[in-house]
């Protein structure tokens, strides 16, 4: 018992990945947060100073909104991607989970109603997770083999299934590449509030109509699936951190063998992660296919299982993190859909002064390469800012995967995954 003791406090080693001493105190979350309003705020007037049209404010409700759209099924796959890693399991194979999920939750929502979609999408989901449970606990597949042989899979089961049940309904819109529509899932906006919020956000006053602008966009319009999201994140903190279960899943990701010595059974927490990961994953793709466009499209989950991976890595494997890297993915992907190269320009001017703040910071912490490095790209992007006034569309378009490039490369030194992730474990190895 001496040893399990001396084991868990070597992981919670001041500055060494992810135990106590290296989380981020409530003030500093707090300035974070205070520094990312005013940036935001300072991102809208040079918007709208560049176009003269309020519709497209970079912090109005609508755009809050459709961000928030966006990152819940970056969020969902990124959390079941927590789930699986944290036991020790990598899911590359979110992706093929997610596909599984938007097509079943479309099928069966057309069938009966959205929430018999809603449970189809996760368990068909969950039933991935379990093909790579399978290959990967059990006959001991390598964790990246098994996952991309996951999403071939997905991809072409449903294409295939596809043409056999959807093809046949196409006088009601159904075709080898979509479903039918699928009646929407409820939604609600909190009344009294919202209209408040709309009013103070139109006074355009400088960071206060802006969070006003970010507070109406999360109370206005707001899918079921969403809260529903919300509740799994902070439901998914309680049940790996406060409770028993856990704490014997999260030993599984670490120390297999010494969790198996003090009586887990590893093998089965390892299946229940890898298909609890599966069915979120499913569940982001319900919410791309019932809630984003209310139906099934071959290819509409367009590599966000991938970008949910980035998320769980920004945040570290903490649910708390990977809620914030969903959301500043969702938000730059909200972002070229809804405003278009004149955004993004104005967004290069920003990402030019923190990678200054960042290169700055680096010299003093005595990091002079990657210091200089951070350097030379501030500069680089302050010459096209000021060179150009809008970026092409095809960049526009790529704008998504640049953030997830750029955040992965500078958050890349903090990580710390789970000791045991992508080990092979066979069982008696405690004995």
């Amino acid at each position: 018992m001496s040893a399990t003791v001396t084991t868990t406090k070597s992981t919670s080693t001041p500055g060494k990945g992810n135990g106590p001493a290296s989380r981020m105190s409530l003030g500093k979350v707090l300035l974070i947060v205070a520094g990312a309003l005013v940036a935001l705020s300072v991102l809208r007037a040079l918007v709208d100073a560049a176009q003269q049209a309020d519709f497209d404010r970079v912090t109005s409700a609508g755009q809050i909104g459709a961000a928030l759209s966006m990152a819940v099924p970056i969020g969902l796959a990124g959390l079941g991607g927590l789930w699986s890693e944290r036991a020790g399991v990598v899911n590359i194979g979110l992706e093929g989970m997610m596909i599984l999920g938007t097509f079943f939750g479309a099928w069966a929502g057309y069938q009966s109603n959205p929430w018999v979609g809603v449970l189809a999408g996760v368990l068909g989901g969950a039933l991935g997770g379990l093909v790579h449970a399978v290959a990967t606990v059990t006959f001991g597949v390598d964790h990246i083999i098994s996952g991309v042989a996951m999403n071939i899979l997905a991809l072409g089961a449903t294409t295939y299934l596809a043409k056999r049940w959807f093809e046949p309904l196409a006088d009601i819109g159904g075709s080898p590449k979509n479903s039918p529509q699928v009646d929407p899932i409820q939604s609600f906006t909190v009344p009294g509030l919202s209209d408040w919020l709309a009013d103070l956000e139109n006074h355009h006053w400088f960071l206060v109509s802006d969070v006003a602008g970010i507070l109406g966009g999360l109370v206005t319009d707001i899918s079921a699936l969403t809260v529903v999201s919300v509740l799994l994140v902070v439901g998914s903190f309680f049940a790996l951190w406060r409770t028993s279960f856990g704490l014997r899943l999260r030993s599984c990701g670490e120390n297999p063998t010494a969790a198996e010595s003090l009586g887990v059974n590893v093998y089965l927490y390892k299946y229940a992660a890898v298909v609890i990961s599966g069915g979120l994953a499913g569940l982001g793709g319900v919410f791309l296919a019932l809630v984003r466009s209310h139906i099934y499209n071959e290819g509409q989950t367009g590599g966000r299982g991938y970008i949910g991976l980035a998320a769980m890595l920004f945040g570290n494997w903490r649910p708390g993190g990977l809620a914030m890297g969903a959301g500043l993915f969702g938000y730059s992907d909200a972002l070229q859909l809804r405003n278009g190269g004149a955004t993004v320009h104005a967004l290069l001017l920003l990402v030019a002064l923190g990678l200054a703040a960042l290169a700055a910071w680096r010299i003093v912490r005595k990091s002079y390469v990657a210091g200089a490095v951070s350097g030379a790209a501030a500069v680089a992007l302050l010459l096209w800012y000021a060179l150009t006034d809008t970026v092409p569309n095809d960049l526009v378009s790529a704008t998504p995967y640049i953030v997830t490039l750029l955040v992965m490369g500078l958050a890349s030194q903090r990580l710390r995954m789970p000791k045991a992730n992508n080990r092979p474990y066979r069982k008696g190895q405690g004995t």
